[in-house]
């Protein structure tokens, strides 16, 4: 049975960015229709991990019983990370730069300065890459997300990492830290920035072959 595969999105991202659509395209090819979430919805300024957590757990809830397979883009990644824990149907994980540590990967996207400014604002005005505006975003997002620790959440799931060597919102070295000490933990580091995009085609080829699929 092929499974299906839900595109977690990051942070001021949707699910029209470039690796959702480049990957939509070639599991389409294999004859999956990747499903992608919109996970602003219904306000990027009221986003919390919490929020996204429960918009994947009613995706996952529509899902006929098939295998669930999530893919996690930085902060997708905290969340398929913990929509898995929460959720057994889910039987695979494959995390792009993931945002496992969310909150010191804002304040290192972001900057020290910015990320408090942004507590005592209340809220801040970032670009968000879906709308090509700027959108406010409330500080209620680094407050929820402080309750997510991957690091100390158990999670026995195969899990495909990817992660760039350049990236300067997820640290690379937190990332083989997350993996070095889980067996289950398949990471590639590559040599690319955040964005990941020119390694997609490596992304595939190994995501295929995690997937038991044709490539």
């Amino acid at each position: 049975m092929s499974p299906q595969v839900l595109y977690l999105h990051g942070f001021a991202s949707s699910p029209t960015s470039t690796k959702a659509a480049w990957l939509a395209g070639r599991f389409l090819a294999s004859g999956i229709v990747m499903d992608c979430p919109n996970l602003n919805a219904p306000r990027f300024e009221s986003l919390t991990v919490t929020r996204m957590l429960e918009d994947v757990d009613r995706s996952i809830a529509k899902v006929p019983e098939a295998p669930v397979v999530l893919f996690g883009s930085s902060l997708g990644g905290l969340v398929a990370y913990h929509a898995a824990v929460r959720n057994l149907r889910v039987e695979r994980l494959v995390l792009l730069a993931p945002a496992l540590d969310s909150v010191a990967s804002l304040r290192r996207g972001l900057g020290a300065e910015k990320v408090e400014q942004w507590r005592h604002d209340g809220s801040l005005e970032v670009f968000h890459h879906g709308h090509k505006e700027q959108r406010r975003i409330g500080y209620q997002l680094v407050e929820d997300a402080e309750a997510y620790d991957a690091f100390a959440t158990p999670l026995d799931r195969p899990m495909l990492v990817f992660q760039g060597r350049h990236d300067k919102s997820v640290s690379a070295a937190m990332v083989e830290r997350f993996a070095a000490t889980r067996p289950q933990v398949t990471l590639h580091l590559l040599d690319d920035d955040h964005q990941l995009i020119s390694s997609l085609e490596f992304i595939w080829r190994e995501s295929a072959r995690f997937l038991g699929l044709s490539g």
